[in-house]
């Protein structure tokens, strides 16, 4: 089988990719933005705070997850979710870098 584009890239610029993809959806930023305001959280909640169906947030809920931009762990029936702070920090320092090198380019 032949190489796909992605391999053409380093890690790093895939990884960020595949973290940027899992965020460009409104309800995953939606999710994202609460439990910035929450310390941990049960489907549940999330499901009360967003005008969607419950399985539609376990699937947005999914794809964060899958990328490593929120963690969960199971207590009793329910599972709680959080922010990924590493994760969150590596998307942080990627546009932040933009940032920095912005104020020394002109157009």
């Amino acid at each position: 089988m032949g190489a796909s584009k992605s391999d053409f890239f380093s890690d790093e610029q895939n990884e960020l990719a595949n973290l940027f993809k899992a965020i460009s959806h409104p309800a995953r930023i939606a999710i994202i933005q609460y439990l910035l305001t929450v310390d941990t959280c049960i489907c549940g909640d999330i499901v009360n705070e967003l005008p969607l169906a419950q399985p539609t947030v376990s699937q947005h809920l999914k794809e964060l997850k899958n990328v490593g931009i929120i963690k969960g762990t199971i207590e009793g029936t329910s599972i709680c979710y959080c922010l990924n702070p590493e994760i969150m920090e590596k998307m942080e320092n990627y546009f932040g870098g933009i940032s920095k090198e912005l104020k020394n380019k002109c157009c």
